[in-house]
């Protein structure tokens, strides 16, 4: 009887033990499984170079969320260290390309940007007693417009000397992931080894205890806010060296995978916990799940969705972790404990190592498709413009038999160069790409052909790169025809306003070129106003109707494209197709439509179903060795009401 106890007892306490090692490591275990999941679903995602483009994808986010780390601990937020990145890397770029500062000089400044930014938000919240919330959403719009104004809106070229950060060593470790590496041990020895890293803990646990037991709370927030700036500015020269420029948009939205990142590692948004190995563990599986899913080809839209369960799950996760009082200890907390966690993460890769191995064999000697593989990353679905270009390519890869894997970069040129680099490293047959800038897509297109990969461009070339062919219209030429319609409408005179693309985007840049200098032959033409409405239709109704308080005397609008048009048409109700006329960009089907029934007066179409299928036509010649022209051209049409109905697209 007592043995029968004796084994209940001692069976309990392991399945006990086993749990609660599961609750303590449960980023860890997440991790894991992800990675045997990804390993047993995908041939292609345990490889080394794609596990190397995993880390590399990790490392901007990590580094960022590292800094994001010290906030949290303390039972803060912040949501501007993605703007801070983007404005660290501009002011690096400004200073250097355009003023001659030395480069060393230049990287000072950027950090030195990042620590001012930090230090206002640490003033604002520790003195001016706003909640971290607002004082760091004040500074993510404050960072994001001074990064604009300095680069007026436009990519700036990065020193060479800096942009072997996105280089490899040896040809074949990245350094992103060495500096991922260098900023975690410097993370966890802030955390573990310092008084301001006790600060941070004493503070999320009580901040009024801390307090009173002498800790100057005001002045360590300062600091830490401070050096949440600086591994944003870090993280900022990291991502930008990546694309080979500074990009004012860079990094928008990347405070939110930071948060995501330190929450899924195990830290708590109440404060008081957390740990930079976590931080680490949590970047990785934000990695791992984009690389996995894109290798899957899994929507974009669906990857979203994916990752805020992951987000939602981790905090449910948490809530049970205390409830079973399994809380992690605050970092250096027992010796014993430290060992302990080695041990786990040895145990934990010799586990993953075995389990890998073994699902490996379910991909050897499987028989691969027949059919040419190939990728398409287009600048963003959230257009219709580009959803065309996609239903174009993807019936004429039907046409030929080719499997066509279709991404979505969302108009983030970081999240476009993992893509890039995902296809390469899957062995595709050929890429296509669709870039969201044309410089920052350099670095992944030359990666594709050093690979023995052909890229085929499409609506925008990549510079400094070599492609197999670009198949586009002319946007300058397009933005020629559509400054030419409108003022030919006018009778060469009148007063009309210009709504731009996003700020940064090679297409908003060359239409706006375009527009200019189709103008410059009508002087009888008044620009009242240029106003950014980010190619997008709610922005569009909402500047238009901005515009039309400061010059309701308006004639005549040029959008660049058709979704902005069709917001300001909903601004100008009545006005629209009568007393001003309205010209917009790229032929979309709510934009035909528009134009047939008289609102909108014409639309510079590219006939992006045309794009699409001619780039797949190409990409497969390249792929089969066929000789393929350098420049495909696409011509542009000016679709009025009297044509329209014989326009497809």
């Amino acid at each position: 009887m007592a043995t029968d106890t004796l084994k209940s007892t001692t069976g309990a306490g392991g399945a006990t033990a086993v749990r609660r090692l599961l609750l303590e490591n449960g980023a860890l275990t997440a991790l894991i499984v992800l990675v045997i999941a990804m390993s047993a679903l995908s041939g292609d995602f345990l490889t080394a170079d794609n596990l190397l483009n995993v880390g590399v994808q990790a490392a901007v986010t990590a580094v960022l969320a590292f800094g994001v780390t010290f906030v949290i601990v303390s039972a803060g937020i912040d949501l501007s260290v993605g703007s801070v990145a983007a404005l660290s890397a501009t002011v690096l770029a400004w200073t250097a390309t355009s003023h001659g500062v030395p480069v060393v000089v230049a990287v000072l400044l950027a950090v030195v940007t990042g620590i001012a930014a930090g230090l206002v938000n640490g003033f604002l919240i520790a003195y001016g007693k706003l909640p971290p919330f607002i004082a760091t959403l004040a500074m993510l719009s404050v960072a994001r417009g001074l990064s604009l104004v300095i680069s007026g809106g436009s990519p700036i070229p990065f020193p060479g000397s800096v942009s072997h950060l996105g280089d490899t060593l040896g040809g074949w470790l990245p350094v992103p992931v060495l500096v991922m590496i260098v900023m975690g041990l410097i993370a966890a020895l802030v955390l573990g080894r310092t008084y301001i890293g006790r600060s941070m803990y004493a503070i999320g646990g009580n901040e009024e205890a801390a307090r009173l037991s002498g800790l100057r709370v005001k002045k360590q927030k300062l600091a830490i806010y401070a050096l949440s700036g600086v591994f944003a500015a870090v993280a900022g020269v990291v991502l930008a060296a990546r694309l080979s420029s500074a990009q004012p948009q860079a990094a928008d939205g990347y405070e939110l995978d930071a948060i995501a990142a330190v929450v899924i590692g195990g830290a708590s948004l109440a404060g008081g916990t957390g740990k930079a190995s976590g931080t680490l563990i949590g970047a990785l599986i934000l990695a791992v799940l984009r690389n996995g899913l894109n290798l899957l080809n899994v929507s974009a839209f669906w990857q979203q969705v994916v990752i805020g369960v992951v987000i939602a799950l981790a905090v449910l996760f948490d809530t049970l972790r205390r409830k079973a009082g399994a809380a992690p200890a605050a970092a250096g907390a027992s010796p014993g404990g430290k060992g302990r966690q080695a041990g786990t993460y040895a145990l934990a890769a010799v586990v993953t190592v075995a389990i890998v191995g073994a699902t490996s064999f379910l991909h050897n000697g499987s028989s691969s498709s027949t059919n040419p593989k190939m990728g398409l990353s287009l600048s963003t679905l959230n257009n219709p413009f580009f959803v065309q270009i996609r239903a174009g390519a993807q019936a004429e890869a039907k046409k030929l038999g080719v499997d066509l894997t279709v991404t979505d970069a969302q108009n983030d040129a970081s999240q476009q160069a993992n893509q890039l680099q995902n296809f390469t490293s899957s062995n595709a047959g050929a890429i296509i790409v669709n870039p969201v800038d044309s410089d920052a897509a350099s670095n992944s297109v030359k990666a594709a052909g050093k690979a023995g990969i052909p890229v085929v461009a499409v609506d925008r070339g990549v510079n400094n790169a070599k492609t197999s062919t670009l198949v586009a219209s002319d946007n300058v030429a397009g933005g020629e025809l559509a400054a030419k319609t409108v003022a030919e409408k006018l009778g060469g005179k009148g007063r009309i306003v210009i709504l731009q693309g996003q700020a940064g985007t090679s297409a908003a840049r060359e239409r706006a070129a375009g527009f200019a200098k189709g103008l410059k032959a009508y002087p009888g033409i008044q620009v009242l106003a240029q106003q950014p409405a980010d190619f997008d239709r709610t922005k569009g109704l909402d500047v238009m109707s901005n515009l039309l308080q400061a010059h309701p005397d308006v004639q005549g609008v040029i959008a660049a494209n058709d979704e902005m048009a069709l917001g300001a048409i909903k601004a100008l109700g009545a006005k629209a197709g009568r007393s001003v006329q309205v010209v917009g960009f790229d032929g979309t089907p709510d934009g035909l439509k528009a134009v047939e029934g008289g609102t909108l007066y014409a639309s510079v179409a590219q006939q992006p179903s045309q794009l699409g299928r001619i780039a797949v036509d190409n990409a497969l010649k390249a792929v089969q060795g066929k000789k393929v022209g350098s420049a495909i051209k696409v011509p542009v049409k000016v679709v009025t009401k009297d044509n329209v109905a014989g326009f497809t697209g």
